[in-house]
């Protein structure tokens, strides 16, 4: 009996079909990379200090009024306090010279009673710069509602093109193509920024792009493979039909009479999130993945947001940090073509933290080797990152492999919302952050060695093959000394 892939090969991997499938999905992923990294600009703190109101003093006074702090090793004007504007009033009155008649470090000091003054050497505003903001409530719903479209796109985009295509086109897809629209996305973000230095002229070009993507409900097909699963076959059949006359080829008669996937009362059972725990081999996996991709979201977002000190200019530093992605990229796609899931993912996540635990052996005049480290760090974990998303629209059945790559890439979302607090660590501990990210990567490439392997295996379509994993064969010494067969599950049971 053929499988879908068998029963679409009629149609070849890559004909006009395949191709508009192809770019229509990554360019659909592109507004995802710059969606990502927003924040980066939109809530980024411009360089600020007390608002001095305009009353009568000095000019060595009104200079001398903001109190010097010390800020990792540099002199900086103060960005929270003042001196009291009574007493430097009063000073400033009698005639008094600050720092020749008056020592600074003996006066008093207040807050920003007045409100802050914010440099506009970089922005001319941000949302931080516009405290207290009437609409702040309403953009932070904006922006939580800007990130459920976000992550469904991209899900939806990445399953769909998964289940269209098939052969080598699949891997490429889900690797390469994919992850390259988001990181034009992530490039372009930065190229936006410099140009619309206002959050608010940024939020909207930002946005409005967007809406050109709302015509691809009418050009994009419905996955095949999941209308079969749905035991829509007429519909499915309809759709590879249409495919064939794009790519000029001729359809078969019957096209899915003799394919593994028919109308049966099973196919329309409607499967939940509840399916991905009901049985003891899918619950492993489910939870082993839901790991693995906790880590490495983790580690990518700590280390995207972690590039400041990549360049004094934010808008080079988030250049940078996007293209140290396109070679993990590529790396991925390699990996995907030519060597097992399981080995790609745990070398990805040792290679990941190894650097990470050598950052803190290094002294501090070597800060040029701890930046290559770190950037190491996050190549290979970008690469495994974009290797799971391909890994686990591999591991389940059609049925339930929408369900199972939101279900995973919802759980690794709690990466990024931690990602924060990991970096504020460096308070207590400065290579705080990259222990705990270098432990984690440790921890999930040992839980990874129980993951099933999906290397040159069909799709599976169902639940039942799922189940089925292949047994492999291995020698075992028996008590009398011979030795007889074993066989074992490939993945967890």
């Amino acid at each position: 009996m053929k499988d879908y892939a068998e029963a679409v090969a009629f149609l070849g991997e890559w004909g006009c079909f395949q191709q508009t499938v192809f770019f229509l999905l990554c360019a659909s992923i592109v507004p995802n990379g710059f969606g990502s990294f927003n924040l980066v600009f939109l809530t980024d703190t411009p360089s600020h200090h007390c608002v001095v109101p305009g009353i009568n003093l000095t000019e060595d006074w009104r200079e001398n009024i903001i109190p010097i702090t010390v800020v990792n090793g540099k002199q900086e004007l103060s960005s929270c306090s003042r001196y009291r504007l009574d007493v430097v009033r009063n000073l400033s009155a009698q005639g008094y010279i600050p720092g020749k008649d008056i020592n600074l470090t003996d006066l008093e000091q207040e807050g920003c009673l007045d409100g802050w003054s914010y440099s506009k050497d970089i922005y001319q505003s941000t949302v931080v710069s516009h405290v207290f903001s009437t609409s702040w409530i309403v953009f932070v719903i904006l922006l939580f509602i800007n990130g459920l479209g976000q992550i469904s796109n991209y899900v939806a985009a990445l399953v769909l093109g998964a289940e269209v295509l098939t052969g080598n086109m699949r891997v490429l897809y889900s690797s390469l193509g994919t992850n390259l629209g988001f990181a034009i996305g992530y490039m372009i973000l930065p190229l936006f920024a410099y140009f619309l230095r206002d959050w608010k002229s940024l939020l909207l070009a930002l946005s409005v792009p967007c809406l050109t993507y709302i015509p691809l409900w009418w050009v994009l097909p419905e996955s095949p493979r999941w209308l079969l699963s749905q035991g829509r076959v007429e519909e499915a059949d309809a759709i590879v039909r249409k495919a064939a006359e794009w790519n000029k080829v001729q359809a078969p008669r019957v096209i899915f009479e003799d394919c593994s996937i028919k109308k049966t009362k099973s196919q329309k059972k409607h499967y939940t999130v509840l399916d991905l725990f009901r049985h003891s081999s899918i619950r492993s996996t489910t939870l082993l993945l839901c790991l693995v991709f906790f880590t490495l979201t983790a580690g990518y977002y700590s280390l995207s947001y972690n590039t400041s000190q990549l360049h004094a200019d934010p808008y080079i530093s988030c250049f940078i940090s996007a293209v140290v992605e396109v070679p993990a990229y590529f790396s991925s796609w390699i990996a995907l073509r030519y060597l097992p899931r399981r080995l790609s993912v745990i070398a990805a996540l040792i290679l990941g933290a190894v650097p990470l635990f050598l950052i803190q052996l290094l002294p501090e005049y070597l800060s040029s080797l701890s930046l290559v480290l770190e950037m190491l760090s996050k190549y290979s974990i970008t690469t495994g990152f974009s290797l799971m998303f391909a890994y686990t629209t591999e591991l389940y059945p059609t049925v339930i492999r929408n369900t199972a790559t939101g279900m995973t890439t919802t759980v690794s979302r709690m990466g990024s919302c931690i990602s924060p607090f990991l970096l504020s660590l460096s308070a207590y501990f400065k290579y705080l952050p990259y222990i705990t990210l270098g432990t984690l990567g440790v921890v999930s490439a040992f839980a990874a060695l129980f993951l099933p392997e999906s290397f040159k295996r069909p799709l599976p379509e169902t639940i039942q093959q799922m189940h089925e994993r292949k047994r492999i064969k291995c020698p075992c010494i028996t008590r009398d000394g011979t030795s007889a067969p074993v066989e074992l599950l490939d993945g967890p049971v």
